[in-house]
């Protein structure tokens, strides 16, 4: 197989390629498409597909877009504060952010972009104080390191691209269960997490091996192994 080099990472694409550097080979270097996956007993739809259709959902009601939806009724008052806050021009949604190596803004598309992100939500309290809301549909529990890790890397670039703030809350909207995890970071403490993700995105962007790892654990959902497109001959 050659090997086409991953120029662009997430914090999506990091996870992947921290569990199986084949996979995300075959997924984000070749491109290779996902085979049709059939849904599981009683449900209508995939959860990442049920996890967009909430974030549109989620938008749109915030913009006076859309009504309000069901599976957001747990947060009721705070979408409607944040539906306030978007009419007074305090509020960003689904930004779609790119930087490029060396830190700095571009375009999405741009060919320089380095890393992507997509934010739900920022809420500018003032020109030094910010508040980043991600959605979260599903469950929280046994995901907590992963979403810490997204709320760094998101309030990093938060302080990069806005160089006046000085203070940036982060909340975690775990729509399903009722729960909102808040954290808040200084810009010293916010600018901390730069040389980590430096590091993690040229890990993956620069890496030139992708052997498989293959375990129960890595192998349960991927689309690669031998009862999935075959592409991966080790999976378990």
């Amino acid at each position: 197989m050659k090997i086409i080099p991953i120029t662009q990472w997430s914090i999506s694409k990091a996870k992947t390629f921290g569990q199986c550097k084949l996979r995300a080979q075959l997924q984000y270097g070749q491109k290779i498409p996902e085979p049709e996956r059939p849904l599981p007993p009683g449900k209508t739809e995939h959860a990442n597909d049920r996890g967009s259709r909430i974030h549109d959902e989620a938008e749109n009601y915030v913009k006076g877009q859309g009504p309000f939806g069901r599976e957001m009724g747990k947060f009721q008052a705070e979408f409607d504060s944040l539906q306030k806050l978007y009419k007074d021009g305090m509020v960003s949604t689904e930004g779609e952010w790119a930087m490029d190596s060396n830190w700095e803004p571009v375009e999405w598309r741009a060919k320089e972009a380095w890393l992507r992100l997509k934010l739900d939500a920022i809420v500018h309290l003032s020109e030094y104080e910010a508040v980043i809301i991600d959605y979260k549909s599903g469950k929280k529990f046994g995901n907590e390191v992963s979403h810490a890790e997204q709320v760094q890397l998101y309030q990093l670039v938060s302080f990069l691209r806005y160089p006046k703030l000085e203070l940036i809350h982060t909340e975690l909207w775990y729509l399903d269960v009722d729960d909102l995890t808040q954290n808040t970071f200084t810009r010293q403490q916010g600018l901390r997490f730069k040389h980590n993700f430096t590091k993690k995105g040229f890990a993956m962007t620069e890496c030139t091996e992708f052997p498989a790892s293959p375990n129960i654990f890595n192998c349960k959902w991927c689309p690669y192994g031998p009862s999935g497109t075959g592409h991966c001959e080790r999976g378990v």
